[in-house]
């Protein structure tokens, strides 16, 4: 038993460790994780398609703006593509890839036409000698046009640009006293928009319908040929795009079918 005198001391045994590593490794491996996932990044990137390739650096130009300006494309949402003048070679594509998917493509690719106007998209649907959107003379459109005109509405619906809608004929007059190129250009381009309207276009998306009657043929030395009689079909620029600053491609006027 200890005296008061005396003093008692406890010694503790710290648990053995060999050595004190700290956290330094940890930083390493973090930069080592993040340049292997970068290294993914670039090699997807890298076998991505055009369009996924200039979305994202149009993000990075803009994040804020660019994603305002694309939208959504889900269904249901209520919300809609706007495709600016930068986009409509991409539209092109898109339409074109949807069209194939018709079991009756391979007979109508010939008298499909686009092309990037001032305008905008102009999708344009040929005649031959035949009619192969319209029976000639009349306004109501064949099984294969109709076909077409809702698979065009399946696509266009899911934007938020609007609509022109044109009907166009051939210099050869009408055979009625009562009813000329005139009723007949407009009749067409509004059964085509009323076709549209019921299969995936949005009331208010069709801005105007025209007729213009034999007043702007395709190819005016050749007044009666059965190309110059078309529906055209146009996705405009989103208001406020300047016309001048778009490249037209050139519109062909090589297609001289004769049925």
């Amino acid at each position: 038993m200890p005296t008061p005198e005396q003093t008692v001391i406890v010694v503790k045994k710290k648990a053995g460790h060999h050595a004190h590593h700290g956290g330094a490794w940890k930083v390493a491996y973090a930069d080592f994780v993040t340049a292997m996932m970068a290294l993914f990044i670039v090699l997807w990137l890298m076998n991505a398609s055009q369009e996924v390739q200039h979305d994202i650096a149009g993000y990075f130009r803009d994040p804020k703006g660019f994603g305002t300006q694309r939208g959504s494309s889900m269904s249901g949402n209520g919300e809609s593509l706007t495709i600016s003048k930068d986009h409509m070679d991409l539209l092109k594509g898109k339409i074109q890839q949807a069209l194939q998917k018709s079991p009756e493509f391979s007979k109508l690719k010939d008298y499909i036409q686009m092309t990037v106007t001032g305008e905008g998209l102009r999708i344009e649907l040929l005649e031959n000698e035949k009619g192969m959107f319209f029976e000639s003379g009349q306004a109501a459109p064949t099984s294969d046009g109709r076909d077409l005109l809702v698979r065009l509405a399946t696509e266009i619906g899911k934007l938020s640009n609007t609509i022109l809608v044109e009907g166009h004929t051939d210099s050869k007059p009408y055979q009625s006293s009562t009813y000329s190129n005139w009723e007949l250009s407009a009749d067409r381009a509004n059964s085509a928009r009323r076709i549209m309207q019921d299969n995936g276009l949005r009331t208010n998306q069709v801005k105007e319908v025209r007729g213009f009657s034999d007043q702007q043929l395709r190819i005016p030395s050749e007044p009666d040929n059965p190309s110059n009689r078309r529906i055209s079909i146009i996705i405009q620029y989103p208001q406020g795009a300047s016309a001048e600053q778009v490249q037209p491609f050139p519109i062909s006027h090589d297609l001289k079918h004769k049925g």
